[in-house]
């Protein structure tokens, strides 16, 4: 049966109207926090659950922490690699757990390059001894490498590497380092970079120098006239930019320590020059509990200055990945919206993410219905199990999405079922 979906779009249209157009009411207030680690089960024959007409399978396994993937345009795939390695005052029990999960330990600091065309697909280490490597992307016969402390880039003609990297700006990387990923992604005019800096801190309640962390950067391809596209984003790191009308996206993780329900993670268009809340406030009219013992002055100024974020998604699901999808080979409902990918936390007593989301727009914004388009990756919720955790996500060249699984070493590529 095929849905009209211009006439589910007008349904849509009402959601907002029907929740009194505030799609944040209902925050719960601050609250006693807790953690729960996930255990990590080894499932070569995973099964995943991927809405309807689609499929889903593993396009390459035994990839050592695969991070974020790009796809160059002669159709290959390049995957970063890379691990925390630091945690702070963590107990040293909760370490060791993290190492055997493959969480935690030395980084791979690796990038990989998957040729496609060869059956199985070939790996190749194109780059190594990077320092934490996270989000790339290829421009003018260039290649950029973020790692935690630089951007860097490589010559990169014909796709094939050239010559040694060149820095073209250095990072802010602590310590303290708590948010380490730096993801990158080119402006829609092609002459600009747009970087996603963490904070290095969870609230600052240590008073370190956090200035030009929490922030979306906006530089030139050599790294010159660096300026701050926006800031108060607590961990900032999926970007992408709404095909309809060119608006930026983000995905950004919120706060710990103030309750398992609160604050949410979030969805939010980026203004340029906005503010954001962090860490004085969380959206707009919630006083971080820490700030208003440390800067009541500033928490109250924060909640005149910062803007609302867009959407709430769950508190502690850490949504990471971002794609609005180009339209190719996908169904019409697919084409207005944005694919979130939830890596899990471990701030709830219950499994929360670890699953991509599907969030439908109409007129440039999220209806405020979330759907779960792939899942599967809890293995038990009871004994607080999981196969993997999703990590980033893209799209190839003729419209398949690909998401990478960082605990369970896999690339996932899901794609339209062929009619019968």
């Amino acid at each position: 049966m095929r849905i009209n979906y211009k006439f589910t779009k007008a349904l849509l249209m009402l959601i907002p109207l029907l929740h009194g157009n505030s799609l944040t009411a209902g925050i719960p207030e601050p609250g006693p926090s807790v953690m729960r680690l996930p255990v990590f089960i080894e499932n070569e024959k995973l099964e995943l659950t991927v809405a309807e007409g689609f499929e889903v399978k593993t396009l390459v396994a035994g990839m050592d922490s695969p991070r974020w993937p790009i796809v160059l345009p002669n159709g290959s795939i390049l995957v970063s690699g890379s691990k925390t390695e630091a945690l702070p005052n963590m107990p040293e029990e909760t370490i060791r757990l993290l190492t055997s999960m493959n969480i935690f330990g030395k980084s791979p600091n690796t990038v990989i390059q998957i040729d496609v065309n060869q059956n199985p697909p070939e790996l190749k280490n194109l780059i190594q001894d990077l320092n934490q490597p996270f989000g790339m992307l290829y421009t003018n016969e260039s290649l950029y490498v973020a790692n935690t402390d630089s951007v860097i880039r490589y010559p990169f003609k014909n796709f094939i590497l050239s010559g040694d990297a060149e820095k073209i700006i250095d990072l802010p990387s602590g310590p303290p380092n708590n948010h380490w990923t730096r993801n990158i992604i080119l402006n829609q005019t092609g002459d600009k970079i747009l970087i996603a800096v963490g904070s290095g801190t969870n609230v600052n309640a240590e008073g370190v120098n956090e200035k030009d962390r929490a922030a979306i950067w906006e530089i030139n391809l050599d790294g010159s006239q660096k300026k701050i596209h926006a800031f108060g984003l607590r961990n900032p790191v999926g970007l992408d930019f709404y095909t309809e009308n060119g608006s930026l996206w983000v995905t950004v993780n919120e706060r710990d320590g103030i309750g398992e329900f609160t604050p949410p993670d979030y969805l939010t268009e980026v203004k340029e020059g906005a503010f954001y809340g962090w860490p004085y406030v969380y959206f707009k009219d919630y006083a971080d509990p820490t700030q208003v013992q440390l800067n009541p002055d500033k928490v109250k100024q924060a909640k005149q200055t910062s803007l609302m974020p867009d959407l709430p998604l769950d508190a502690h699901s850490v949504p990471l990945g971002l794609l609005f999808h180009s339209g190719k080979n996908i169904d019409d409902k697919y084409q207005d919206g944005a694919f979130v990918v939830r890596r899990g936390g471990v701030s709830t007593s219950k499994l929360t993410g670890y699953d991509v989301l599907f969030i439908p727009f109409i007129d440039g914004k999220p209806t405020g219905i979330i759907e779960t388009f792939l899942s599967g990756f809890i293995a038990s919720e009871d004994r607080g199990e999981i196969y993997g955790r999703p990590v980033g996500i893209t799209e190839d060249n003729i419209g398949n999405i690909l998401i990478t699984d960082d605990v369970g070493g896999r690339l996932l590529i899901i794609s339209r079922k062929k009619e019968d």
